[in-house]
């Protein structure tokens, strides 16, 4: 049996691992410990973590800026797919979201992902194709 629950920073490596498997080349310095338990706490209650026999399996990371919710990381373990865990997931994690009184909400999924494509449109999400994403990081 698969709980969803919140996800919390005592459950950062457990995480970041099944990451290390799912989403490795989306991964950047945001998603170490400190800024993670930043984000976490900003957004509290709204990310998540699917947990089968006290390992997590899935996760999404949720949020929001005041206006737009954003979606970051969902991920399921392989051999836990087609079980619908990530659509659990999301749906628990938009659901939070529309409560924080925010009504649209954003992914962000790269062009050759044609798996997610596939949920995020099965989901509901639209495809824009009107708007690109530019990204500016601090210089050192």
């Amino acid at each position: 049996m698969v709980t969803i629950r919140p996800m919390t920073i005592e459950d950062y490596d457990e995480v970041f691992a099944l990451w290390q498997i799912t989403s490795k080349r989306a991964l950047s310095s945001a998603d170490e410990r400190q800024p993670m338990a930043m984000y976490l706490e900003r957004n509290r209650g709204l990310s998540q973590v699917a947990v089968c026999n006290g390992k997590i399996v899935g996760t999404v990371l949720a949020g929001h800026d005041g206006r737009r919710g954003f979606i970051h990381h969902m991920a399921v373990l392989p051999d836990y797919r087609r079980r619908r865990i990530g659509h659990a997931l999301a749906e628990t994690a938009i659901t939070g979201i529309e409560a924080e009184g925010i009504a649209k909400t954003h992914i962000f999924c790269y062009q050759n992902n044609e798996t997610g494509q596939n949920f995020w449109r099965d989901f509901g999400f639209v495809k824009r194709d009107d708007v690109f994403v530019f990204s500016y990081e601090k210089k050192e």
